[in-house]
């Protein structure tokens, strides 16, 4: 699995390197909170979990209003209390996530964002909480790898800093059908950042 995330990095800049040496691309950090959720049929009363999201970004220009933008960000994620027969209790997943985004400016520092997401599980926790018991469990019902997809704005400052809003949603399902023979679970949240381009 490690592997995996590392070649998905590694081609991501590595395009991004091999564009540069053509065009003008832009380098950039972001970080931000996370409030994230798990749908499903079989889930009640669930709250969003709210975690973080920190990585690396690159900017790369193929016309006058539209860029590629592909980015790395690990974003903590999962859903803050759903209950099931054994009691109620958080569950935290853990992502590299990888989205390829295309940017499409609408007037000069405002663009909108779309693209798929590839996601990798880098950890899963989950912490029951039944009658007067507490206990924090390492489990292995996620899937290591989910494909979704992101829909966003950001607003570009003159001096490099800038701010965005996402919608992410995975299209695949979260837990692996090996290990888990409930309802499909889907993961989604917002996303609110800030980042320096350089």
């Amino acid at each position: 699995m490690k592997k995996s995330v590392l070649i998905a990095v590694l081609a991501v800049f590595g395009l991004t390197s091999t564009v540069s040496a053509q065009e003008l691309v832009y380098f950039g950090v972001k970080g931000g909170i996370n409030f994230s959720n798990m749908t499903s049929d079989g889930f009640e009363d669930e709250n969003s979990r709210t975690g973080f999201h920190l990585g690396l970004l690159s900017e790369i220009p193929v016309g006058d209003r539209f860029s590629i933008q592909p980015e790395v960000l690990y974003s903590t994620q999962g859903t803050e209390a759903f209950s099931n027969r054994y009691g109620q209790g958080e569950y935290k997943l853990d992502y590299i996530h990888v989205p390829v985004l295309a940017k499409v400016y609408l007037i000069d520092g405002l663009s909108l964002e779309v693209g798929p997401s590839f996601n990798f599980l880098v950890e899963e926790e989950y912490e029951l909480i039944a009658g007067e018991g507490f206990a924090v469990i390492d489990t292995e019902v996620g899937s290591t790898f989910e494909f979704g997809g992101a829909l966003g704005a950001t607003y570009k400052f003159n001096n490099g800093f800038f701010t965005s809003a996402r919608y992410t949603r995975g299209f695949t399902d979260a837990f692996d059908s090996d290990n888990w023979d409930e309802d499909a679970v889907n993961n989604n949240g917002i996303q609110l950042g800030v980042g320096f381009m350089f």
